[in-house]
């Protein structure tokens, strides 16, 4: 250990710092790859390092997630774009008629509320494909 490095003057004489330890069972045992004792600031570094790629890799993993999410519920509202008209087709045919103009006069609205998620998917691809 270098004495001169780690001495320091207080009141004009040299004072030595004690050198800092780690209990045994400390975490931070972990930082020092080499085993010399010493957790030096590379050590330091690459454990930081580390730890960005591993943020980073939780947050790819999140946004791949949430871009699945967006995907499932823009298919499933196409989906139940599609098979709107079935039922209401599948509720004449059973004979509901009331259900049927239940079905019929709400239709306006739901098609424009889905077809408005699906454009909005859409949009937020084309933007993303852009950057």
């Amino acid at each position: 250990m270098n004495t001169t490095k780690n001495a320091k003057k207080c009141c004009g004489k040299k004072v030595m710092k004690k050198a800092k330890t780690l209990h045994i069972d400390s975490k931070a045992n972990v930082l020092d790859v080499d085993g010399d004792g010493i957790i030096t600031d590379e050590e330091l570094d690459q454990a930081e390092a580390v730890l960005k790629f591993e943020h980073e890799k939780v947050r790819f993993e999140n946004e791949d997630k949430k871009q699945d999410a967006q995907r499932n519920m823009a298919w499933f509202a196409l989906g139940g774009m599609l098979l709107y008209p079935f039922a209401v087709v599948v509720a004449v045919l059973v004979g509901l008629d009331k259900a049927a103009d239940v079905l019929g006069d709400m239709a306006p609205t739901y098609f424009v509320s889905v077809a408005a998620i699906v454009a909005a998917f859409y949009a937020k691809e084309a933007l993303n494909k852009k950057e």
